[in-house]
């Protein structure tokens, strides 16, 4: 795990004990501090060893240094984020200690990357990149194991951290040697006052840099003003010497954006552009999005099973022209959304779960065939017994899993099984 001296001694609050929460406390306990943690599971306060448990919602605050809290606490509503406000003691996260850990780890760089979409994608696939080069690297943030938990990299290695806005909400002073915004779009309006201020969140991952730094923005997002120029600022864009070329892992134009982040953020690491090819190539993809599970004669199978709602489940209806889609679940809306523009795409559709007989309906009156399979195991069966070479069967619900199976990666690892016993 990683620790440090400047904790040691100071009196810390930890609200919530998640994976993140309980590497918080364990690394903090390690380096010498007091800590005080809290969580409303009572399964979850019995694995804060070293802690001291108290109930933050009714303590008096203003005997700690700082309130490490979970991204998940919704720091526009909760009492005790006002709380801590009120009595002057700072709300931090893990990423935050991280940044204050820096100083006494090996020397390194980060790499912080936040945006609406894609953050998963670009932060594997530079992670991927860098130790393709030889690089030592690691992952971490809102993705991997939690940054606390990770043991320190040796000399010259890089930590790739994905940063969601809950995140950088709760960071004050972490300087990104590369910082990487991907693109901005309505999302968690719930915990923001406007689309304007969700937007300046992930903005700060450039305010908190040093002027020496690089800054790497998405053109269309600098282009509505959403960010202010920053120094170091470079526009994302496939670079000239790049050849596009057919990634496995990295179909659809959204994900020629996510390479582009990617290629540019390695390239300014100093990776060579041999290595970045290589890695573009062999970059495997990360579970259930857009994932290639197996090709049988001729026709493949991908398991897209992160794609929860329709927005999600665009990208890859794009990325492949002649497509079987397994689509249906738990619907979040009433609606086809953005899948509605790539329905030229969809050979045939094999609606499953709740919300198989709506998306039905809605498929058919948009001229779409479609088969009323309800269960998974009846869609990949038919899927594949219809298709042809040359054809992709995919599982991209645009849905909840809730329906029937007990979370979207319960759903693809089912899905996963099912194409293997083919």
């Amino acid at each position: 795990m990683i620790t440090a001296r400047a904790w040691a001694g100071k009196h810390y609050a930890v609200y919530g004990l998640a994976r993140s929460g309980l590497a918080t406390v364990r690394a903090l306990v390690a380096s010498g501090a007091k800590v005080t943690a809290w969580d409303e599971r009572e399964e979850a306060r019995a694995q804060a060893g070293g802690a001291e448990l108290l109930d933050l919602n009714a303590a008096d605050l203003s005997r700690f240094d700082s309130l490490v809290v979970s991204p998940g606490v919704p720091l526009n509503t909760h009492p005790l984020a006002a709380r801590a406000r009120g009595t002057g003691v700072e709300i931090i996260g893990d990423v935050e200690l991280f940044a204050r850990a820096r100083p006494e780890l090996p020397p390194h760089k980060v790499v912080g990357i936040t945006g609406t979409n894609g953050k998963s994608t670009t932060t594997a696939l530079v992670h991927h990149i860098l130790a393709t080069a030889g690089v030592p690297t690691t992952m971490g943030g809102n993705i991997g194991l939690p940054i606390l938990a990770q043991d320190p990299l040796p000399d010259g290695g890089v930590y790739v951290l994905e940063l969601s806005s809950y995140q950088i909400d709760l960071t004050q002073s972490l300087d990104c040697d590369v910082a990487v915004l991907l693109n901005i779009t309505p999302d968690h309006l719930d915990r923001y006052e406007s689309f304007e201020a969700y937007a300046a969140s992930k903005a700060r991952l450039f305010t908190m840099q040093s002027s020496d730094q690089t800054a790497l923005v998405d053109w269309k997002t600098y282009e509505r003003g959403l960010v202010d120029p920053v120094a170091g600022f470079n526009g994302l864009a496939l670079p000239e010497w790049i050849e596009r070329a057919d990634w496995p892992a990295l179909q659809g134009p959204h994900n020629v954006e996510n390479a582009a982040a990617a290629i540019e953020a390695a390239a300014w690491l100093g990776v060579s552009s041999t290595m970045i090819v290589s890695a573009l190539y062999s970059y495997p993809g990360l579970a259930h999005r857009m994932e290639r599970v197996r090709e049988r004669d001729g026709v493949m199978f991908v398991n897209d099973s992160k794609a929860t709602n329709a927005e999600a489940a665009a990208p890859a209806l794009a990325a492949y022209p002649r497509i079987r889609w397994i689509v249906g679940g738990q619907a979040k809306t009433k609606e086809l959304g953005d899948t509605a523009r790539h329905l030229d795409h969809v050979v045939h559709a094999y609606t499953i779960g709740e919300a198989g007989p709506m998306f039905a309906r809605l498929l058919r009156d948009r001229g779409v065939q479609v088969t009323e399979a309800e269960t998974l195991e009846n869609a990949v069966k038919g899927a594949a017994a219809d298709s042809q070479a040359g054809e992709v069967v995919l599982l991209s619900p645009a849905c909840a899993s809730f329906d029937q199976f007990r979370d979207f990666e319960a759903r693809g690892d089912a899905f996963k099984r099912l194409v293997g016993d083919l």
